[in-house]
């Protein structure tokens, strides 16, 4: 777990394998001097989507560190799309295989947030009773959600619950969504993959995002995944504002 020392922008975070995959495929990034956190989620394999994954949050995490926060949004675009080219061309050196990544950023700057994602790893944020997720799932069960069907809650049971639409690394582009928003004294982030959100609902992350001590709740959230199973791959990142 890693803490950044200033004091309006503390932070937790933590990755882990899981009890089932043979390999990590999700990469975490915590750039607090920038105000930036990052998690994505790789897909296609092993040596693939942990190649994905990776690809990145070394993109990400070759960001100037004196980057001007109105040039940071622009320069993180970049980075996404150059990220993408190469895992497009290291996906043609392996046969056309498809490799991909989801992705979701959380950046701070002043008394605001910008939220950027592709794929299904998301963002939360915790503003006294109320937890709102701040991105929306690039996949076919968030469109049924889009369309009133499903609750977020029941598309994560559904059969199609893994097929994303967006990816860095698959299609011509990586489909980049974005969210701006206000931030206040109190607010409380919660990055995460696909491995947390399989085994805990709305409710639980609720729960645990309000009880929570900074320095123990992204391991309070890993235990919920691994007393579901912990079938895929888990990485959590909270930041308190």
């Amino acid at each position: 777990m890693s803490q950044s020392k200033a004091p309006t922008r503390r932070y937790s975070a933590k990755t882990h394998i899981g009890l089932v995959r043979p390999v990590n495929e999700d990469a975490i990034l915590a750039l607090p001097h920038l105000g930036l956190w990052a998690v994505a989620d790789g897909m296609g394999g092993h040596q693939g989507g942990d190649f994905a994954s990776q690809t990145v949050i070394d993109a990400l995490s070759a960001l100037p560190v004196d980057l001007p926060p109105a040039d940071l949004p622009g320069r993180i675009r970049q980075a996404l799309h150059e990220a993408h080219k190469d895992i497009q061309a290291e996906a043609a050196r392996r046969g056309n295989a498809i490799i991909g990544t989801t992705v979701v950023l959380l950046v701070l700057a002043g008394d605001h947030f910008l939220c950027l994602w592709a794929g299904d790893s998301r963002l939360y944020r915790l503003r006294g009773e109320t937890l709102e997720m701040i991105s929306v799932d690039h996949s076919v069960v968030g469109e049924l959600v889009a369309a009133g069907q499903l609750s977020w809650d029941q598309a994560e049971h559904h059969a199609q619950s893994n097929q994303i639409t967006h990816a860095v690394g698959v299609g011509s582009e990586p489909g980049i969504d974005k969210r701006r928003g206000e931030v206040a004294s109190g607010d409380r982030f919660l990055l995460c993959s696909d491995g947390l959100t399989k085994y805990a609902d709305e409710a639980t992350l609720k729960r645990f995002m309000q009880e929570g001590a900074l320095e123990t709740v992204a391991d309070e959230l890993m235990r919920v995944a691994f007393e579901g199973g912990a079938a895929d791959n888990i990485s959590v990142i909270v930041v308190d504002i």
